[in-house]
């Protein structure tokens, strides 16, 4: 988004400015910046949201996504291969699970969203005497790349009664399913559902 600096408005202000030549030109100068400055700064906002966000890559995994800046990974011993989390609110967190894919199956063939989004509720957020509960609440697919995602969304009630929100990414690649969750409180996720879904939004595998 740029702008035209008409030469009558130039013109204009040279004539109210009882000054020698150079001042008359100085304040030229000055306008035509602060022009330019403005429309770079508009043109630019876009470059301005998206500088929370950092990059972590995963080559030897094959996978990538990006993360908000001020969040620490986390040692994991067992489960997740990665987690990262809020510095400040502690329980908001990314994570990412690798699996083998039963008989080398692509994710479609693993089932529909809505049936994979199902299985994994079940399987990983409110498994069987967990005392949690796993409400599906959306499914969708996205081809990127070449490559099969599928983007699940679920409400999570703990057994403290405690509600928290689930935005899931899920891939298959290199024979292997990569799961990537973000994990919010429920009271936070109007704050930065915005920002989370682009998170999510940018996993990929390769």
């Amino acid at each position: 988004m740029g702008y035209y600096i008409a030469p009558r408005f130039l013109d204009k202000l040279a004539s109210v400015v009882s000054s020698p030549k150079e001042s008359v030109e100085r304040w030229k100068r000055i306008v035509l910046i602060l022009l330019l400055v403005l429309s770079f700064s508009l043109s630019n906002s876009g470059v301005a949201a998206a500088a929370g966000l950092k990059s972590f890559v995963d080559s030897s995994d094959g996978y990538q996504f990006l993360y908000p800046n001020g969040w620490l990974a986390v040692k994991v011993a067992d489960g997740p291969d990665v987690v990262f989390h809020d510095l400040i609110e502690v329980s908001e967190n990314v994570s990412v699970v690798i699996s083998p894919v039963p008989e080398g199956k692509t994710l479609s063939e693993l089932g529909t969203p809505t049936e994979v989004g199902y299985k994994l509720g079940k399987a990983a957020l409110a498994p069987p005497d967990s005392g949690r509960s796993a409400e599906l609440v959306n499914a969708a697919q996205r081809e990127v790349d070449g490559k099969t995602y599928y983007f699940l969304e679920y409400e999570v009630k703990l057994p403290n009664q405690q509600e928290r929100h689930n935005i899931t990414s899920v891939a298959v690649s290199r024979g292997k399913l990569f799961t990537f969750n973000a994990s919010i409180p429920e009271k936070r996720w109007p704050k930065v559902k915005r920002m989370i879904d682009e998170v999510v939004n940018s996993f990929s595998v390769y």
